[in-house]
């Protein structure tokens, strides 16, 4: 599993691909950004390793908040603008009752739906930014709103450089420069099945995780994850991840309570003393004698989440055991050896017997044989295309953990004046990501959302300054789950009607069923599907 990048400034979903490396200095996770001042208690935004890889510095995704004061400024020649250092970043799990309260939670239609709040996405500025206007920085790398949404932001107060208000976009930005976009943050649905908690003691928390649900805030997610809903309805704070599992995955999740023990259980992990079993439900007869699948996993899109068999991937290995088999479907004991990104997925789908219904691997999008064999015919790019395109026409791109305004984000922006490749992060070039994730999938000719939305209804290059936007930040804040639910003036979601999946959607046919280690095993029970004589 890939080690998600931050995500920068852009409202859910834009993150552009660091190619220059700025000087040292304090790095921001933003599942959930860190954001000065605010010293988060103790302790990112779509799925490598993030949980094993921030140990010591928190939960995956984290907040890290800032421990000392700001420094008295410096003299500066007239004229010149003063940028703060780098303040330092404070250790620790960082998910606290101010995070689990800027929001809350509404079920509706056997889902469970978050209310739209107020967030702020912060960064520092990057390498290759410096000596460049953020006017331009918005223009070339954040595509997913038209430069109007930004201008108004601005006017808005929305918009802060080293947590002094932007009046002008066409301000040259400079090393360390600490930039923060307040944003109307809306989060797709997921199901209302609750979370069981399997096992709980001074150590550890085990649980079983529903299906659609992420683990940790990435993407679009933040408040409808494992994490948040164990801190916000079980008062479960401060844990470690010891291993994670798929969005659509459900099953048996596990987190430790303590650094130490943490430290304990990712050893296991390292040195792969932990056992998994996971079953599932697959299209037709699988053989009823064991299988073995060794064939090397490459990752083709980490935004979208999609692999394939590919010689230039990881090596991987997955033993498969059919359990039983009623004429159409098959369930199969699956135990994977290593631990790649959809490596169980990928490799069903490779012998021909993808899971029943598999949303990314079990779809038209791969061709007539559905990519048995790795036949697929299909250009990486091609087969981005094809899928996002399929689940457009659905309406389901939620599905894939991307927004109608990630497709169209890479649609030219008539106010830029740059072409559509201008640079490397947005545009085409940005569909095929085999070492990065991509900004923005190409969208068609005349679909730019975002564009026709915030024109339409709301005049965005004549919004005055007024009090009531440029405090939105605080009055979601203080007004709490009354004031996340006004319509902001400047929201794209605002404005959009979606169709909200149905709850058989958000289930897909793959359970964690068990985890053992060397000093303990725990298990959940078998999924309704996974009965014998089940018919859907």
């Amino acid at each position: 599993m890939r080690r998600p990048r931050e995500r920068d400034l852009a409202p859910i979903g834009c993150a552009p691909r660091d190619v220059t490396p700025a000087p040292a200095r304090p790095r921001l996770s933003h599942g959930g950004m860190a954001e000065p001042g605010r010293g988060p208690s103790g302790g990112e935004e779509e799925e490598e390793e993030q949980g094993r890889r921030k140990k010591k510095k928190g939960e995956p995704g984290s907040e890290e908040g800032e421990a000392a004061p700001a420094p008295k400024k410096r003299r500066v020649a007239a004229g010149e603008r003063y940028v703060p250092p780098p303040r330092k970043l404070s250790t620790g799990v960082s998910f606290g009752a101010a995070h689990f309260a800027e929001t809350s939670y509404y079920f509706e239609g056997g889902l469970r739906k978050v209310r739209p709040y107020y967030f702020d996405f912060c960064t520092y500025c990057k390498g290759r930014w410096v000596g460049r206007s953020l006017l331009h920085v918005f223009s070339t790398e954040f595509r997913a709103q038209p430069l109007a949404y930004y201008r108004a932001a601005a006017r808005a107060g929305r918009l802060r450089l080293n947590e002094e208000p932007v009046r002008d976009l066409d301000i040259v930005l400079k090393n360390n420069d600490f930039l923060r976009n307040t944003v109307h943050r809306h989060e797709p649905p997921v199901t209302a099945q609750p979370i069981r908690i399997l096992v709980e003691d001074e150590e550890v928390v085990v649980v079983d995780k529903p299906s659609s649900l992420p683990v940790h805030p990435c993407g679009r997610f933040r408040h409808n994850t494992v994490i948040f809903i164990l801190g916000k309805e079980h008062d479960l704070k401060e844990l470690h991840t010891v291993h994670r599992l798929d969005r659509m995955t459900s099953g048996v999740l596990m987190f430790a309570k303590t650094a130490e023990v943490s430290k304990r259980l990712d050893e296991q992990v390292r040195e792969r003393q932990l056992e998994k079993e996971y079953v599932c439900r697959v299209a037709g007869q699988f053989p009823a004698d064991e299988v073995v699948c060794e064939e090397p996993i490459l990752v083709v899109s980490y935004k979208v989440g999609v692999c394939r068999v590919d010689p230039r991937g990881k090596p991987c290995t997955t033993v498969f055991q059919r359990l039983s088999y009623n004429g159409r479907s098959s369930v199969v004991r699956c135990l994977p050896r290593t631990g790649r990104t959809h490596q169980i997925r990928v490799h069903l789908q490779y012998l021909g017997h993808p899971i029943v219904n598999d949303p990314i691997y079990n779809t038209e999008a791969w061709g007539p044989d559905r990519g048995k064999g790795g036949s697929i015919h299909k250009t990486d790019e091609e087969l981005l295309k094809a899928l996002v395109e399929e689940h457009r026409a659905k309406q389901s791109l939620d599905i894939l953990g991307i927004s109608e305004e990630d497709v169209n984000g890479s649609a030219g922006n008539e106010d830029s004046g740059k072409s559509r490749d201008c640079t490397e992060p947005a545009g085409a070039d940005a569909v095929n990501e085999n070492s990065r994730p991509a900004q923005d999938t190409e969208a068609p000719k005349g679909t730019d959302t975002a564009a026709s939305l915030l024109n339409s209804g709301s005049n965005l290059e004549t919004l005055e300054i007024n009090k009531d936007l440029g405090s939105c930040e605080s009055r979601g804040r203080q007004e709490g789950e009354k004031g996340s639910e006004e319509k902001d003036p400047l929201c794209v979601e605002c404005k959009m009607t979606r169709r909200d999946p149905s709850p058989k959607e958000l289930v897909m046919y793959l359970h964690a069923l068990r985890y053992k280690g060397a000093e303990f095993e725990y298990c959940s029970k078998m999924p309704e599907w996974a009965m014998a004589d089940w018919e859907e």
